[in-house]
């Protein structure tokens, strides 16, 4: 049966990062992670060659369905395909969102990475069901990561589009608040969940950050959050 892309929820979304994951199997860390608060999940292999992307990915899908929340795919619109994954991610580089829509036809999820206001309209306008918006904060995880955007960006792609945003680079326990408080309906971490001794745990004190700028959002404002795809 084909998955909707109805009631997904982009609240705390962990980016799979094998370098930082200290020799545990990714399926341990979603396993603990999950149990702590992780709403979704992504796969993001640079390294891999396709066939090893593509185990891992079935591998996750596995634990994923399990554990009942989304699973996409980093970058790879073919490999998302091949392990049943509820979507893809892109970046700037990738296939163009609309391709890769009409690809994946209208039940996966697409989101695509901006950096600019200009990139999240055209995002928007070919389909994307969500933005990344970053790096928010300066992030080492990405060797090839942009300069820091910060939250001022992410509040004008937040009035300029109507589809959610999560925020991602360089957010931890510290300032994942500030993200949701600045318009975003969720936050992609991945060094402060995988690099962690305790997943779940790091899980735990994220999604109590989140929940509770999320609780300071609809107080404000009036708002039912998070927005959802």
């Amino acid at each position: 049966m084909k998955k909707t892309r109805s009631g997904v929820d982009l609240r705390l979304y962990l980016v799979t990062d094998r370098g930082l994951a200290g020799g545990r199997s990714l399926e341990e860390i979603v396993y603990q992670s999950v149990a702590g608060g992780v709403t979704a999940v992504q796969l993001r292999e640079k390294e891999a060659t396709a066939r090893q992307f593509l185990q891992q990915g079935e591998a996750l899908r596995r634990a994923t369905s399990k554990l009942g929340i989304p699973f996409l795919v980093n970058d790879r619109v073919d490999i998302a395909q091949a392990c049943g994954a509820d979507g893809v991610h892109l970046g700037q580089s990738d296939m163009p969102c609309a391709l890769a829509r009409r690809i994946l036809g209208e039940s996966r999820i697409i989101g695509v990475s901006v950096s600019t206001l200009e990139e999240a309209v055209e995002a928007q306008a070919e389909g994307a069901d969500y933005l990344g918006v970053g790096p928010v904060f300066a992030t080492s995880t990405k060797v090839d990561a942009l300069p820091a955007t910060g939250l001022g960006l992410l509040e004008a792609i937040g009035r300029a589009v109507a589809i959610p945003l999560v925020g991602i680079g360089g957010i931890n326990q510290t300032n994942a608040g500030e993200v949701i408080l600045a318009g975003a309906s969720g936050v992609a971490v991945v060094s402060a969940i995988i690099a962690g001794a305790d997943p779940g745990k790091a899980a735990r004190s994220l999604r109590s950050k989140t929940d509770a700028a999320t609780e300071e959002v609809s107080r404000r404002y009036g708002k039912k959050y998070p927005k959802i795809v």
